[in-house]
């Protein structure tokens, strides 16, 4: 059958269904059975994102997706998860008027009902349910409120949902439970997965939850408050008893640890995160001789200090600018891009970018620091990974290391006497991986149109392309963001709200102001205004280092399908 496609940037696209059932059994289908070179599929409320490793595999994806058959009752094998409530939320009564059914109508129906977790999104552990019937269909408050509690219970559309954590939303609540619906001391973190059966029970004062990851499927849903806890504490990289490690000794404006993300968990709220510019994360191990995956810091604009504890081989690429070594023997100068011996007791400073501005710092053998769902990445929206780095803070290393400067070229060599390493010469240096324009300049991103370009109209892509926007000093890792141009922000060719669906890296989202927001590593996993046109992925790394007061012009992709591997 044939199903209508709508291009996200190169490397996926977005399947549009008839309705809900059909995300959800072509969801169930590309789960289990994923396609050559699929990295993620995540559902939403009309759509499918499907995305690849690359866009050759896209576009195999694509031709294989028209020949799909899906079985009519496919669909994933999920659990029964009881949820008790105390229907006491402060938009019952409402709720009851808008539906008719009053109060305990409303009661009888969230509780009568079996629903079904349609697809997540939004946040960590926030899943969208639904009910045969559409049993209560609500709109959502007209003004949200800036905090929800956490536990909270929901309507929003024909959609109910448990708050996992406390956060802004527009949900109508009508209740609350103590059931822990994001936990990352569990095995599986978040208590409600796509197509698991969700029932809601009322109760007046003890509330649980029933979790039946750990029973045997002919016996009752085990109850995970009787089982024993694993208390939720903040993240740490710091292990101040290692002796061979590096010690921040100043965070600067913000230091991370990031890697190459954890992509694959859409379904559960979670965003792949990661270096904003991969491409420097990857050239600063390859520099040590590292496996370009290991994790990295990540320090934003100047300040930040690191000191040896032990002798090591240090890199540090990304922004461009002067790097400072202050030691018992006196200061000397360092150059980026190369591997930089760091003896014991000597402090590494980086000082203000002349260009760029997120600089990296890699280290012969690997930090030692904690893996949250199978990356080092820090999440600075869901609070996933380590904490941001502090002064004081030691960062352990893995006494291993591989051939320092390879394979970059020209090579990089820091040749070693035992374990001291030996000064290369200055001049001995590979090329940035990503080229940044002077900060006079103009930076020149390429993009491609869609997946929601018809909602705007023809002029908007033209404004987009041939003005200069001006990045704000709002951006951060989330994305970039510009200020509004003299003439307005882009103009929409139709009214109304889109359906809440996902969205890549790169994305141009356009909000009501008319003033499109790049998304980078931390951007939401699913979005509800129209993205106008995606990033091509070799030019994401170059809008990662895009300072406040950049400019900034986009220009159209010579191919709508851009065969890129190296970003």
């Amino acid at each position: 059958m044939s199903r209508p496609l709508r291009w996200a940037g190169a490397r996926a696209f977005l399947v549009e269904c008839t309705d809900l059932p059909e995300v959800m059994r072509l969801h169930a289908h590309l789960s289990q059975h994923p396609l050559p070179g699929q990295v993620q599929v995540l559902a939403a409320a009309e759509t499918v994102l499907v995305e690849f490793e690359s866009a050759p595999r896209a576009a195999e994806g694509a031709d294989a997706l028209q020949q799909l058959q899906l079985d009519e009752r496919a669909a994933v094998a999920g659990r029964i998860i009881d949820i008790d409530v105390v229907y006491s939320g402060e938009d019952l009564r409402e709720v009851g008027e808008l539906t008719g059914l009053g109060a305990d109508g409303v009661i009888a129906a969230h509780t009568g009902a079996e629903w079904t977790a349609a697809f997540g999104g939004f946040a960590p552990g926030f899943v969208y349910l639904a009910a045969d019937g559409d049993p209560l269909q609500v709109p959502r408050r007209t003004s949200p409120r800036p905090a929800v509690p956490a536990g909270s219970v929901a309507l929003a559309g024909a959609f109910s949902a448990v708050y996992p954590q406390k956060s802004p939303g527009g949900w109508q609540l009508i209740g609350h439970t103590d059931a822990v619906l994001w936990d990352l001391g569990r095995e599986e973190p978040s208590l409600i997965r796509p197509g698991d059966t969700v029932r809601y029970r009322a109760v007046t004062e003890q509330i649980r939850v029933q979790d039946p990851s750990a029973a045997h499927q002919d016996e009752p849903a085990a109850d995970p408050s009787q089982l024993p806890a694993v208390p939720q504490r903040p993240v740490t990289a710091s292990r101040p008893d290692a002796d061979y490690a590096l010690e921040v000794t100043d965070p600067g404006m913000q230091a991370l640890m990031q890697d190459m993300g954890r992509p694959g968990h859409g379904d559960l709220g979670v965003v792949a995160s990661g270096a904003v510019d991969r491409a420097s994360a990857r050239q600063a191990n390859r520099l040590v001789g590292n496996d370009a995956r290991c994790a990295v810091v990540e320090a934003l604009l100047d300040g930040f200090a690191l000191t040896a504890r032990g002798h090591h081989v240090v890199s540090v690429t990304g922004a461009a600018g002067p790097l400072r070594i202050d030691g018992p023997n006196g200061t000397r100068t360092a150059v980026r891009w190369s591997a930089i011996p760091l003896y014991d007791g000597e402090t590494l400073r980086i000082d203000m970018p002349t260009t760029g501005l997120r600089t990296y710092v890699a280290v012969r053998g690997g930090f030692d620091v904690p893996v949250v769902l199978g990356s080092a990445s820090r999440d600075i929206i869901s609070g996933i990974g380590a904490e941001p780095l502090a002064a004081g803070d030691v960062l352990a290393v893995h006494r291993r290391g591989g051939h320092v400067g390879a394979p970059e070229v020209p090579a990089v060599s820091a040749p070693t006497t035992g374990s001291l390493p030996v000064l290369p010469d200055p001049e001995d240096r590979a090329e940035p991986a990503v080229s940044l324009p002077p900060r006079d300049d103009t930076a020149v991103l390429r993009i491609l149109p869609g997946p929601r370009d018809d909602w705007f109209t023809p002029e908007a892509m033209q404004e987009l392309t041939s003005r200069t926007w001006v990045v704000s000093n709002q951006s951060n890792r989330v994305g970039v963001r510009f200020d509004e141009p003299a003439g307005g922000g882009l103009t929409r060719a139709r009214d109304g709200e889109l359906a809440s669906e996902g969205a890549v890296t790169g994305s141009l989202q356009v909000p009501h102001s008319g003033v499109p927001v790049l998304f980078l590593s931390d951007h939401p996993v699913t979005g509800g205004y129209p993205v106008i046109a995606v990033v091509v992925p070799e030019d994401l790394p170059l809008a990662g280092q895009l300072p406040p007061g950049a400019h900034v012009r986009f220009e159209l992709a010579d191919s709508p399908r851009p065969v890129g591997e190296n970003a």
